[in-house]
């Protein structure tokens, strides 16, 4: 299944589809695999404890939602692929990112924890036939399929790590011009 198999988009959830090449499902995730392993650590590891912004969240916290929001994402594509009718809960993203504790952990280690998740997502997604795949369910406010979750949990991660380039490149260029 390809992105552009997705009809009707989701609302809200687009902005993330959208962000993913038109690709099979499987080809998908082997680039968001492929992103994880070219991120420069080095450079992540210097901005990894700052915020772009006042009251924004830090690298590390970014890591970690991608990684806590992942797993609800594939919670809720595994309750609608087994056909569970209910209509399952939405999550308070701030409050995940409050009570993390990211900031106390390693950059490496928030990273190497996004990794396994991935390679978890996607053996979960390899295990679903087509008709998984196109089982629709209620997650949170919007009518979603199995399928419309994979590409939300890799289009949040280009998402993610394009807010990461923009702002940190130009807090960077804001340090080096004031110095």
């Amino acid at each position: 299944m390809k992105r552009s198999d997705i009809n009707p988009l989701p609302q809200y959830y687009d902005r993330y589809i959208n962000l993913v090449p038109d690709v099979e499902l499987s080809e998908a995730f082997a680039g968001s695999m492929q992103q994880l392993d070219q991120l420069d650590r080095t450079l992540l590891a210097r901005i990894a404890d700052q915020p772009y912004s006042p009251g924004k969240w830090t690298v590390k916290d970014i890591i970690q939602h991608l990684s806590d929001s992942e797993r609800i994402m594939c919670y809720r594509a595994l309750m609608i692929a087994r056909r569970d009718d209910g209509i399952l809960a939405g999550f308070e993203q701030d409050d995940f990112a409050a009570n993390a504790n990211a900031n106390r952990r390693t950059l490496d280690d928030l990273l190497d924890e996004l990794v396994s998740v991935r390679r978890a997502s996607k053996a979960l997604y390899d295990s679903f036939d087509d008709d998984a795949l196109r089982a629709r369910g209620r997650s949170w406010e919007y009518e979603v399929s199995v399928a419309d979750l994979a590409f939300i949990i890799l289009g949040h991660q280009i998402h993610h790590f394009n807010v990461i380039a923009e702002k940190y490149s130009a807090l960077e260029a804001s340090k080096t011009a004031s110095l």
